[in-house]
């Protein structure tokens, strides 16, 4: 049985994506910074699943975290033919106004990791009959948003990193997807410190476990871009066919507003 590594894989869209995976027979390898997390997480998929669950405890903002993997899978000759690079979270600031060097360790997080991650599993990938890429984005990516202004830009380097290399691999045994969630009822607006903006994106939020559902559908049929939920697709849409000083406008009222 093939090997599923999930990063960011504690909470949220992470872990449901794991146990969509873990039901779907997969075996899965999880990968986040707190290890009681990680392995509360792994018993209960294999108590429930019978999945195969292994767990590294690591901060993969870290430069050396994406050796550490590669390290891991190499000594345990896990047979990894699903790579979903999940982790990633956002800072809610005005730019001027933040610490630099938290945003650049999220803007580490949310691009370098996934793309050297994904350049030293892709020999792996390659090894198996069929392999799957998810890249994690979000709707933020599909415009400018003031307050959250890198990790939306993060998030469009995801899309068009993740379009480029399907077209690179499309003759390949290895389909990539990207995923863009709206608001989602996870930890993420928590970490970021968004409590003004909770009761506003309580009216649209999703469930992990629907999330993850439709992600893994769309990842296991090749689907280039999945985002989840109506609503999500026709905003992010929409982005491409207003005038972006539209959407852009309405970011600033959302995000900028209450604060």
């Amino acid at each position: 049985m093939s090997y599923a590594l999930i990063t960011g894989a504690t909470k949220g869209i992470g872990k449901a994506i794991a146990t969509e995976l873990a039901s779907r027979m997969y075996n899965v390898l999880l990968v986040a910074r707190s290890e009681n997390l990680l392995k509360e997480a792994a018993d209960e998929l294999q108590s429930k699943y019978g999945a195969a669950c292994h767990y590294l405890p690591l901060d993969l903002s870290q430069p050396d975290a994406p050796e550490k993997v590669l390290e891991w899978i190499e000594k345990n000759n896990f047979p990894v033919s699903v790579l979903i690079n999940n982790a990633g979270y956002t800072i809610w600031s005005e730019f001027e106004k933040s610490d630099l060097n938290e945003q650049l360790n999220m803007m580490h997080l949310n691009m370098i990791t996934m793309v050297q991650l994904t350049h030293k599993l892709l020999p792996f990938l390659r090894k198996q009959k069929q392999s799957y890429i998810l890249n994690v984005a979000s709707t933020s990516a599909y415009q400018a948003i003031p307050a959250m202004s890198t990790y939306a830009a993060s998030k469009s380097f995801v899309i068009f990193f993740t379009r480029a290399l399907r077209l690179e691999l499309k003759k390949s045994n290895i389909s990539v997807s990207c995923l863009s969630p709206g608001t989602t009822e996870t930890d993420f607006m928590n970490r970021a410190k968004m409590d003004a903006l909770k009761e506003t994106a309580a009216k649209f939020n999703m469930k992990p476990g629907v999330v993850a559902k439709t992600a893994v559908d769309g990842m296991l049929k090749g689907k280039a871009e999945i985002i989840p939920g109506f609503i999500n697709w026709f905003s992010a849409m929409m982005t491409y066919f207003l005038p972006k000083s539209i959407p852009e406008n309405i970011a600033e009222k959302i995000y900028m507003g209450k604060k």
